[in-house]
């Protein structure tokens, strides 16, 4: 039988996800009529199954790295210019541009992967929850977040390995396997557009499904999270007024924090913060993955090597852009002394201390690495908003009403812009970095609205990004490193699947 990474079926058991060891992770496993009749002989299995998926976000995959959705953030954020390596360590390779195109490193392939693992997780719960034993509301939930995760994986691939959604074209050069089934044989890849389509679909059937689902915990995906999504991937398509739209339906549900509860830093708590939307949240010291969980790399408190060697920075010159009254700033130190340091966190004696180092995650202690990784925020919300209206054109003045609404409430001397043009856009997407700093987003927007990696010094502040460490330092739009290579194990098993340019 062929191997094929997309094609990995895992069989659910009392709410965990039994893998093959990772020598093995490429092992197919072939579609058992048993097991899975049994994952959805009932909701209640389905639901335990369901958990397993959420609790997938923040298991270690291939290497230590390689934990869960929260590695994938880091990722993101290390290959661009705003978070920044004080020394060489883990995620190196992807800061350097390295696993873009070794198409064997780890890297490379876990996203990949990764993502499909889940893709083929929700495919079983979508595809026999017909004939499950149980509520039709119960039903109508499981099936609807499986939908998300299937969309939202989807659109995760897509944008590391195909070109980016240009609205301007057909989209008609090739994207991935779109998968909604779990097929043993080699999928050939769909065009951008079928791709885009599909996610699209499977978000509205998932919006209407999820319609009053009120679940117990954030890990679990609410209709205004699928939405929230959906505003997502219209923002990459170059919808903005779809964009707009949601978005503003989204976030009138949610509260900002407010400047005392920001200052605290991200931590475990997001279950009692009302912004927050979406989030991974590892509930017991017992369930985590010490050394691979995200915190463990992307916290400032917890005693990792990594953490103690090479703490997180934020770019000198993005730091220079935030107003000295803005709470934002209270979140990174920099002299790298932090001496505001939350007075209730410690750092290690031994830990380096470098400029502009981040304070905003903090994990549960120097020996618990956890940190509830934020998937969606309601003030993510808001920068759609207000980032979709000003590029509509002649909706400036609703676009900075939008900004100030956020912003006003990081920052208590701000006012509102009265900037219009791409002069607002500008100062939208000043926001909307220092804001998202290290969730995941800016690599992917600087891909979405093609522009150039610019690690290099701007506007006569000096960056802190260090070529010895970083070695590229610019990368044009066109480069053809903005597209993944397709991992080499996916091109040897799959006689269907077509490599991008080298």
């Amino acid at each position: 039988m062929k191997k094929f990474i997309y094609s990995l079926l895992i069989v659910f058991t009392t709410g965990i996800i039994l893998t093959s060891c990772e020598k093995e992770y490429l092992e197919t496993y072939p579609t058992d009529a048993v097991s899975a009749s049994l994952v959805t002989l009932t909701t209640d299995n389905m639901w335990a199954a369901l958990n397993g998926i959420h609790r997938g976000l923040y298991e270690r995959y291939l290497q230590q790295g390689c934990g869960g959705i929260g590695a994938f953030w880091i990722m993101m954020d290390r290959a661009s210019d705003d978070c920044v390596e004080n020394a060489s360590q883990w995620f190196r390779q992807v800061y350097k541009w390295e696993a873009n195109v070794d198409n064997t490193h780890y890297y490379n392939v876990f996203p990949w992967r990764t993502f499909y693992q889940w893709i083929s997780n929700a495919n079983i719960l979508i595809n026999g929850a017909e004939g499950a034993t149980g509520d039709q509301d119960d039903k109508n939930a499981i099936v609807g977040q499986s939908l998300v995760y299937r969309a939202w994986s989807h659109f995760n691939i897509l944008r590391i390995y195909a070109k980016r959604y240009n609205s301007s074209t057909a989209n008609t050069d090739l994207g991935i396997p779109y998968m909604k089934e779990n097929l043993t044989e080699g999928q050939a890849r769909n065009t951008i557009a079928d791709c885009y389509t599909n996610i699209m679909a499977d978000l509205d059937e998932a919006i209407t499904l999820l319609d009053g689902y009120s679940p117990a915990n954030k890990s679990h995906i609410t209709q205004d999270a699928a939405k929230g999504i959906k505003a997502r991937v219209a923002l990459e398509m170059g919808n903005y007024t779809l964009a707009a739209t949601l978005a503003h339906e989204v976030k009138a549900n949610y509260t900002l924090m407010d400047f005392d509860t920001y200052k605290d830093g991200f931590r475990t708590n997001s279950e009692q913060i009302d912004e927050f939307i979406w989030a991974s949240q590892t509930i017991s010291i017992e369930q985590n993955d010490k050394w691979a969980a995200y915190g463990a790399y992307i916290s400032r408190n917890f005693n990792s090597t990594a953490i103690r060697v090479n703490p997180t920075s934020i770019s000198a010159w993005l730091y220079a852009q935030i107003s000295d009254t803005d709470v934002r700033k209270t979140l990174f130190s920099e002299d790298g002394s932090h001496a505001d340091l939350q007075p209730d966190v410690t750092i290690v004696s031994n830990a380096g201390r470098f400029p502009y180092t981040n304070q905003k995650f903090i994990a549960v202690s120097t020996s618990d690495s956890r940190v509830d990784v934020p998937l969606m925020r309601a003030a993510e919300m808001y920068l759609i908003e207000a980032e979709a209206l000003a590029r509509q054109g002649g909706k400036d003045a609703q676009a900075a009403e939008v900004l100030y609404d956020l912003v006003i409430t990081r920052d208590p001397s701000y006012a509102e812009s009265t900037n219009t043009g791409q002069d607002l856009i500008d100062e939208i997407m000043i926001q909307r970095r220092v804001e998202l700093w290290g969730e995941g987003f800016r690599w992917l927007d600087l891909k979405r609205l093609g522009e150039d990696l610019d690690r290099r010094d701007k506007d006569g502040v000096t960056t802190n990004h260090k070529e010895t460490l970083a070695s590229v330092m610019h990368v044009p739009a066109s480069d053809r490193k903005w597209i993944w290579l397709i991992p080499k194990d996916e091109m040897d098993a799959n006689p269907n699947m077509v490599q991008n340019d080298l």
